[in-house]
């Protein structure tokens, strides 16, 4: 227990330092910012900051980053409650009480609850991870290249399992981002792969103008084809503080969101916003009253709040434990640690303890600013979102260019950022997610290595990845996660014929 609180006691140092402390209040300012004004996201938020981390202490880098990863969640809320417009992803169920809660003049309360739900259920996620990750890390670090490649498969499947579109569409993206991931030279052999005779590509592809296009320019372009009309809530909002009545409903929903959240949140692919849609279904079938749901159920807003934040924390889990990431912004992160020099994964924890400890002690502070941040400055936010998105989209564009050229110092980035621009936009316009694209990019050099050195191992038998108890686990459930989907799809097109 004595080397537990040393640990701790290491976190604080590092937390509480004057830069990261600065750093944490910054990250989670941001993250607010951007979940308040729609069309940004946490995604786009951190591809443009990427670039400013690298000259930053590894720890510094990632508190800052996760800071507007789950701040982000916090922003969403006022969004969704006022302007009937979710910020984020995960805030779109809030929309369908917290707005209605507004138009009966209560959304204070609906504000109060979405901020003290959230800051509940990211405290316990927290909590939770940091006595999951150390257990789990010290498990996997036993594992060898047959496992890390099967988890791999079972990650890309996961998140293809779960993307919102097509299984068609996601899995033609984590093939492309694969393919993307293989361009330049081949360490084993010396070959250039996919290069064309460019020159340009022979160091392969750079991660940052890949998710600066995709995630910065290509947002800018598809808010710009199609911009939304916000109707602000205009009545003065009062009433902040929920309630004795309001915690009462609300406080089964954010426990139950928490722990629902959390849990989600660690499988590939599901994130932050699909335990929101699963808690808001289960409140509605645990209520005595179901009919008050879309009508300004405060339980509507408890729950999915909570299982948000949660989930947002979740997503840490299979990033400092196994080094994969479960969406795309926790690819960009992992991005941000090999840029820094670190090796994601059961090591991390053991070989640079203060980045991990140093991150969990900043989430508490985190969440403890984010706090004092959303009841009060609810004004500021409002005033905010009157700011027009054609003032907004410059910037963005201006911050992408400088961010992708400073990198390298190289023009070829900022082209190439473009590029996945405009492939960006191609994609939000037919449904593509780029999520699958990301996350099997970040991920392809590991899947081949992995793959290598398996069959090296084995005599170039493919054979070892079913003989090693949890690798063939893992591709057991990869197997059935497609055939489920597979045989579903017959099912409903079995029933359309029918009817």
């Amino acid at each position: 227990m004595g080397g537990f609180f040393d640990q701790l006691f290491l976190g604080c140092q590092v937390a509480f330092s004057a830069m990261n402390l600065l750093v944490c209040f910054a990250g989670v300012s941001i993250g607010t910012l951007i979940g308040v004004l729609p069309g940004i996201g946490p995604g786009g938020a951190i591809s443009l900051l990427l670039p400013i981390t690298f000259g930053m202490p590894p720890a510094s880098a990632i508190i800052l980053l996760a800071g507007i990863y789950y701040g982000a969640q916090y922003g969403g809320s006022t969004t969704s409650i006022l302007v009937n417009i979710p910020g984020e992803a995960s805030s779109v169920v809030t929309c369908l009480d917290g707005y209605q809660m507004a138009l009966q003049g209560r959304a204070g309360p609906a504000l109060g609850i979405a901020a003290f739900g959230s800051f509940i259920a990211g405290t316990l996620g927290v909590i939770m991870l940091m006595f999951l990750a150390v257990p789990l890390s010290e498990v996997v670090v036993n594992f060898g290249p047959p496992e890390f490649f099967s988890i791999i498969i079972l990650a890309l499947s996961i998140l293809i399992y779960l993307a919102r579109g097509s299984l068609m569409k996601a899995g033609v993206m984590a093939i492309l981002g694969i393919i993307l991931s293989q361009i330049g030279i081949d360490l084993v052999s010396g070959k250039d792969r996919f290069t064309f005779g460019i020159m340009y590509l022979l160091d392969g592809i750079s991660l940052i103008p890949l998710v600066m296009g995709i995630f910065g320019i290509g947002e800018v372009l598809n808010n710009l084809n199609s911009p939304e009309s916000r109707e602000i809530y205009k009545t003065k909002i009062k009433g902040l503080l929920p309630t004795l009545a309001d915690w009462k409903a609300s406080i089964g929903p954010i426990i139950r969101g928490t722990f629902l959240g959390f849990f989600l949140g660690i499988l590939p692919g599901s994130g932050a916003a699909i335990p929101t849609f699963i808690s808001y279904t289960m409140e509605k079938r645990l209520s005595k009253h179901p009919e008050k749901f879309g009508r300004g159920a405060i339980e509507g807003v408890a729950g999915p709040e909570s299982a948000n934040n949660a989930g947002s924390t979740g997503t840490f889990v299979p990033l400092f434990t196994l080094g994969i990431p479960s969406n795309s912004v926790m690819a960009m992160l992992l991005g941000a640690l090999m840029i820094h020099g670190l090796q994601p994964g059961p090591f991390l924890i053991k070989s640079n303890p203060e980045i991990f400890w140093g991150t969990i002690v900043s989430m508490y502070l985190g969440n403890i600013m984010l706090l004092i941040l959303n009841l009060p400055l609810i004004g500021v936010w409002v005033k905010l979102l009157k700011v027009p998105y054609q003032i907004l989209s410059p910037l963005i564009l201006f911050f992408c260019v400088i961010g992708s050229y400073t990198i390298r110092n190289s023009v070829g980035d900022v082209i190439i950022m473009f590029i996945f621009g405009i492939i960006g936009f191609v994609f939000i316009k037919y449904q593509y997610e780029p999520a699958p694209l990301v996350m099997a990019f970040v991920l392809g050099d590991l899947l081949e290595t992995s793959l290598r050195q398996s069959l090296l191992m084995s005599g170039g038998s493919f054979v070892i990845f079913i003989t090693r108890p949890f690798s063939a686990a893992c591709l057991l459930v990869t197997l059935l996660l497609l055939s489920a989907n597979l045989l579903s799809r017959r099912h409903r097109e079995t029933i359309s014929k029918l009817a």
